[in-house]
Parts: C-alpha cells; structure tokens; sequence
C-alpha cells in the first residue's frame, strides 16, 4: 500500500512499482541475446544428433535476429496479424535481406526437427551451424559490436 506523508512544507508519496503479468518477462539486452546466439552456436556443435544440430542453429541465428530487432524495430501502432522475425528482419534491416530470406526458407525444416523427425543430414547441420556463425557476425557489425567469435570446446 502506497504511503503518504505530509509535513507543513511537503507532500511525500511512496508509490509500490506494479506487479509484472505473470506471462510477461523483460526483454533481454541486445549483448545478451548475441551472448544467448553465441551460446546456441555452441550448442548446436555439441549436439550429436543432426536434426538437433540443425534446429539448435538456427534458434541460434534467430536469437541473433532478435539482437537486430531489439535494436532497431519499433512495435507496431495496430493491431495486425503475426509476422516472422525474419519477415521483420527484411524491413527493418534491408542490408540483412538475404540472410532473413535463407533463414526463413529454414524455419519450417527447422520445425520439423524440433518434432524429431530427422529432416537434416550431418552435412546440412554442419553448413547451417556455419553460417548461423557467419549471419551472427554480420549482425554485430550491422549494429556496430565488435565480433566476437564462437570459442569451440576442445
């Protein structure tokens, strides 16, 4: 409960912050999302399995997205139906364009290997988790981070 204190020469009001809905969570910082695409990638080399491989990548590569969104995209002032990160992507960031498009082409294979079904070779997990690493580093320079390379376990 909010307290009031008056004196002859001020008014003091203590307001109690509001409670967050319970759905709801902060948004993360653009640094912890490169940090969160970063971790992914590492991830996505650790997994054995290449379904896993590749649907860690490209979580990793959304994550990186969503660094470049948190950064640059403005919520929309009506109400509209939902639209891809990457559709976003496109808008938001032209010079990313291409990445958004390959990535996007991705995401239903990418659904697919969440679900477990095996949609991927070792091949392709290993070329996405390649370039997952290239758009991160596209996208830290886009917003002008320094690169920080995906330190690979030993």
């Amino acid at each position: 409960m909010a307290a009031t204190t008056t004196t002859a020469t001020t008014t003091t009001a203590t307001v109690e912050p509001k409670a967050l809905p319970v759905n709801s969570r902060p948004t993360p910082s653009v640094p912890a999302l490169f940090v969160a695409a970063r971790n992914g990638l590492l991830d996505a080399e650790a997994a054995q399995v290449p379904r896993e491989r590749y649907a860690l990548a490209h979580l990793a590569a959304l994550r990186a997205a969503a660094a470049v969104l948190a950064a640059r995209a403005r919520p929309a002032q009506t109400r509209r139906r939902p639209v891809s990160a990457w559709q976003v992507l496109s808008s938001v960031a032209p010079e990313l364009r291409e990445w958004a498009e390959f990535f996007s082409a991705g995401a239903t294979k990418r659904a697919a290997a969440d679900a477990g079904r095996p949609v991927a070779s070792q091949r392709e997990a290993d070329d996405l988790i390649r370039d997952a690493a290239r758009f991160l580093a596209e996208a830290e320079a886009y917003l002008g981070f320094a690169h920080q390379p995906v330190l690979h376990a030993s």
